[in-house]
């Protein structure tokens, strides 16, 4: 069962890739909502010990993707999507918080983090910063969002010898992949179009919540283990 929600998951993924790649609507609009249930059924068939928050912020994931998918036709549906993803983010927050020995003294100490998170608060503010010009009506949404993105990142950094190793980087690496996802998505957008971009952002949209999912399989494993 384990393994057959992978390939489940990673056909319906391909099949996304492919369909953003050489613009095939139907194919995406089959693909597409069904890469998030997917992967939870991956979730939920890899774990006992598993998170309803973590569910219910995979779900405003999917939620989000669903509502992108009409962005097209109406800005509501953007500013839709963007609040869905907004909640997801605030709840994976939230999760990776949960997700941690508390009795665990091997945390990164005030100037570490500092130190680590500078990379990451500059990668967020900078886009936003290049974006500015171009966000019109959308900016006080735009800059919410980068922020809580940003915050999701530094979480995930802030787990760092507070759980198993291949839980860290495994979420923080989804993380990442999550900022650049979206930074590609609004480059694209409010700056300038590039070739294949549909293909770059799914990609490293899909890669980012198999990596998050992966790390909350790793941590709440461990925990089992003890």
């Amino acid at each position: 069962m384990k393994k057959f929600t992978f390939y489940i998951f990673i056909l319906v993924s391909v099949a996304e890739l492919i369909s953003v790649t050489f613009n095939m609507p139907l194919v995406n609009l089959i693909a597409k909502p069904l890469i998030m249930i997917t992967l939870a059924g991956y979730y939920l068939s890899n774990t006992t010990r598993r998170s309803s928050l973590f569910l219910i912020a995979m779900s405003f994931c999917w939620l989000g993707d669903v509502l992108l998918m009409f962005q097209s036709e109406q800005q509501l549906f953007f500013m839709a999507g963007l609040g869905s993803f907004l909640i997801g983010h605030v709840l994976y927050i939230i999760c990776y918080r949960q997700m941690r020995n508390t009795e665990s003294s091997n945390g990164l100490l005030g100037t570490q983090k500092v130190r680590f998170s500078l990379p990451i608060l500059l990668a967020g503010t900078g886009l936003v910063v290049i974006l500015y010009p171009s966000l019109g009506e959308l900016t006080l949404p735009v800059m919410i969002y980068a922020l809580v993105i940003t915050l999701m990142s530094l979480q995930a950094l802030f787990r760092f010898g507070l759980t198993n190793q291949k839980s860290f980087i495994f979420i923080f690496t989804g993380a990442l992949l999550f900022m650049t996802s979206d930074s590609l998505l609004a480059i694209n957008k409010f700056l300038t179009p590039f070739p294949y971009a549909s293909l770059c952002i799914m990609f490293t949209y899909i890669a980012a919540q198999y990596f998050i999912a992966e790390g909350s399989i790793a941590h709440h494993t461990n925990t089992q283990t003890k």
